[in-house]
């Protein structure tokens, strides 16, 4: 390998640390990581030989991923059991509930006088739930995503009154739905700084960073960033809900095929655990 191999190897073992301690801790193993992995790269490759307008053979895609031949033709010929049914069934429902939250956060029609949610009575009269449901999708019944929120932690009803229980949307429940937004948020980020590092992007992928504090430092820090990201939601999610309302009237389906995402983390530890 090359010397700028090396330096990207190394750093992307870095960012494995974390990951490969959560995979441990749920009983996946090196050798079923390393298995499944083969599937990732092939992709990859595939990915890649598509950007340079080069052929998808089976040769070309062992040489470039370094995955067997034999595994090649049997991971492309065999796609993984359950995939197809799992993403659907869980993405449709969740992005509803997202969508839903979202309103609910920025709507003034469902919002208290100091701007903040307020508790939604039941019932198709005035800003209600059921209002605020139909107003995202008729598709689904008041009910069915009342309960879907609930089932998330998201929400608490009481007296057919439906109460916010958070300031953004972070399910509290629901392993598999916690576990999809995670990836989704890592893969994006590490999209963004894979692209700005390859000069491919110049996305905003930043941070800060301070270190010698007390532990008593980093949780006000921890509080702060809490805040700095209600203002940053309220003021990025604000708009991206006018650019989606303004893009539904485009006649040209092609027109709105793009997507976006904006987000923000905090992390602390001691300073010895790194070692």
């Amino acid at each position: 390998m090359t010397a700028r191999s090396n330096i990207v190897l190394d750093n992307v073992l870095r960012v494995m640390q974390p990951l490969a301690r959560l995979l441990l801790r749920q009983g996946v193993s090196y050798p079923a990581f390393a298995a499944a992995l083969k599937r990732v790269f092939l992709a990859a490759a595939q990915q890649e030989l598509a950007a340079r307008g080069m052929a998808q053979t089976d040769s070309a895609l062992t040489l470039l991923s370094g995955v067997h031949r034999r595994d090649v033709r049997t991971l492309l010929r065999a796609p993984p059991a359950g995939a197809p049914a799992s993403a659907p069934s869980l993405s449709q429902p969740f992005s509803l509930a997202t969508q839903v939250v979202g309103r609910w956060l920025l709507d003034p029609a469902f919002q208290d006088a100091d701007g903040r949610p307020r508790p939604l009575a039941r019932g198709a009269e005035g800003h209600t739930f059921d209002a605020l449901t139909a107003s995202i999708s008729s598709d689904v019944r008041p009910r069915a995503m009342l309960d879907e929120l609930k089932r998330l932690g998201a929400v608490s009803e009481d007296a057919d009154v439906v109460t916010l229980l958070a300031g953004s949307f972070s399910p509290r429940q629901g392993f598999k739905e916690m576990a999809w937004l995670f990836a989704d948020n890592l893969h994006d980020h590490a999209s963004a700084a894979a692209m700005n590092l390859q000069g491919e992007g110049n996305y905003l992928e930043q941070s800060i960073f301070v270190d010698q504090i007390s532990q008593a430092s980093a949780a006000q820090l921890q509080k702060v960033s809490v805040q700095a990201w209600k203002q940053a939601f309220r003021s990025v999610m604000g708009e991206a809900q006018a650019r989606f309302d303004d893009d539904a009237t485009l006649a040209d389906p092609d027109a709105r095929g793009h997507r976006a995402r904006f987000g923000v983390y905090f992390f602390s530890d001691r300073e010895a655990a790194k070692k």
